[in-house]
């Protein structure tokens, strides 16, 4: 019975561990988005970084990439920034593999 208890509660951890790191890998990865925004909408420095962290606010509002797509997208049609749909969710993707790269990498140090 020990050995079955150990088990699940190693599973558990796992399980905890890898939630974790999901929610630190799209942190990330909003952050990263936002930064990405903020050069196409002409922010810089102070302002980049405050619109970074909008844009990781927004994921608070719903489950899922939609609130983070839709506030991207409300700002660049309100900027009159030319990025497709496709544009913006491929860039999502593109930033979740380096965010998960990049929390990968600090785990590893």
């Amino acid at each position: 019975m020990s050995s079955m208890r150990d088990r699940q509660e190693g599973f558990e951890k796992k399980f905890a561990m890898d939630e974790e790191t999901k929610f630190k890998a799209m942190a990330r990865r909003n952050k990263l988005l936002g930064l990405w925004a903020a050069e196409k909408l002409g922010k810089s420095g102070a302002d980049a970084d405050a619109y970074a962290k909008e844009v990781v606010r927004a994921d608070f509002e719903e489950a899922g990439d939609n609130d983070v797509f839709r506030k991207v997208r409300a700002d660049f049609d309100a900027a009159g920034v030319a990025q497709s749909d496709v544009q913006i969710r491929a860039a999502m993707q593109e930033l979740l593999a380096t965010a998960v790269e990049q929390i990968s990498q600090i785990r590893t140090s």
